[in-house]
């Protein structure tokens, strides 16, 4: 099998929900990392990538019809060289990154981009078809997050909780306290305060030129989620979960847009074009969960992964786990016998601090994890994730 590296690696900001990248179609907000990656590396024939992968959670607006190949366009790529999106929600951007790598391990292609790309904030609004004649009982699903179109037979019997009653059944059956919730999610939002004011997070973005009417284009050149606060402001907040319920805007994360793209090759390519094989990509693994605790699909994709690779947990660096909450994450690092605040664990902040915009955040992560390597003297990352509807997706990049 052949090696696979990553060799170069771009995001955008990550953009509130109606913030500073609202403006910005889903297309064009893909093509940003992929010109960008185009235009680090001026000596590529670019003509030579044999596929572009993307990853896109929603696809109902904008992002629709291929959002990967509308943006491959849009960025400036011949239309000799092909693209496709893949779905698997929140897993997306990772799962592009794992389908290229696995392609390239296996000989078939050389040189591929892969990534992922979400605007939440621009997300539509979607209205099913009249099922009778003259019907006037037409529901509307507003597709930036959970559920819709519901199968009543898949509600039955697996129940399609949304994604905030799902880390609360987590809080629930593993016994995870508000206050340990609060006080993951402040330190999450402390690391990416201080990775902010360092430059750890601003080596991993391309700012993003926004045009205004009759004003000069804004320029959005960092996450724009972070809300630095006290513990004991979180702890204040109002459960969204109910009276008894733990889970509050404060230890989630958010609705955000953003996307991101990677340059990965095989030895051949990294030999033919030039390029410099930074991080190889060792595996990837995906596992399947009870929908109602989503959340905890990280554990058994870890698992399954590192045996595959004959690896434990000790043989890890940095885990990067996406903070979809801090009930989940609690969750998952408690079942694989981790500590709370285990230094290893998201080193510059998570997804409560930095935001989730879901097709992009695999990618970010894996992205993130690349550059903490590159700028240390870690050896090994996990990158691990939650997905919706009960999976779990796990990858493991070594520095070279």
């Amino acid at each position: 099998m052949n090696e696979v590296y990553i060799c170069d690696a771009i995001r955008t900001p990550v953009g509130r929900y109606a913030g500073a990248l609202s403006s910005v179609r889903t297309d064009d907000l893909a093509a940003i990392p992929l010109k960008a990656l185009m235009d680090r590396n001026p000596e590529m024939d670019w003509k030579a990538v044999d596929d572009i992968y993307m990853g896109c959670a929603n696809q109902a607006g904008e992002d629709n019809r291929n959002v990967a190949r509308m943006a491959s366009l849009l960025a400036g790529f011949s239309e000799t060289v092909p693209a496709s999106t893949v779905n698997r929600l929140c897993g997306s951007g990772m799962d592009a990154i794992g389908t290229a790598a696995r392609a390239i391990r296996t000989g078939e292609v050389d040189l591929m981009i892969a990534g992922g790309v979400e605007s939440m904030s621009r997300a539509p609004f979607v209205m099913g078809k009249a099922e009778t004649a003259f019907s006037r009982n037409m529901k509307i699903y507003d597709t930036s997050i959970g559920w819709r179109f519901v199968n009543k037979k898949l509600d039955k019997m697996y129940g399609t909780e949304g994604m905030i009653q799902t880390a609360q059944n987590i809080a629930t059956d593993f016994n995870i306290s508000r206050e340990d919730q609060d006080r993951f999610a402040h330190r999450s939002q402390e690391k990416t305060r201080i990775a902010q004011e360092n430059g750890a997070l601003a080596r991993e973005i391309i700012p993003v030129e926004v045009p205004q009417r009759k004003k000069d284009p804004v320029i959005v050149s960092k996450d724009e989620h972070p809300r630095l606060t006290s513990y004991e402001k979180l702890s204040t907040l109002r459960s969204i979960t109910g009276e008894n319920g733990s889970i509050t805007a404060g230890n989630a994360s958010g609705v955000n847009d953003g996307a991101a793209a990677l340059l990965i090759a095989s030895a051949e390519a990294v030999k033919k074009h030039n390029l410099k094989a930074r991080v190889r990509i060792l595996g990837m693994a995906t596992a399947g969960v009870l929908p109602r605790i989503m959340g905890m699909g990280p554990v058994p994709a870890t698992r399954k992964l590192l045996a595959k690779l004959r690896m434990t947990l000790d043989d890890m660096d940095i885990i990067e786990l996406n903070e979809a909450f801090a009930a989940q994450s609690l969750g998952c690092i408690r079942e694989l016998g981790l500590k709370d605040d285990d230094k290893r664990i998201n080193p510059l902040g998570g997804a409560i601090a930095l935001g989730h915009p879901l097709g992009m955040s695999g990618a970010r992560i894996v992205l993130s994890a690349y550059y903490q390597l590159l700028n240390s003297d870690s050896k090994r990352a996990l990158c691990t994730m939650c997905i919706g509807v009960g999976q779990g997706i796990a990858m493991v990049i070594e520095k070279v």
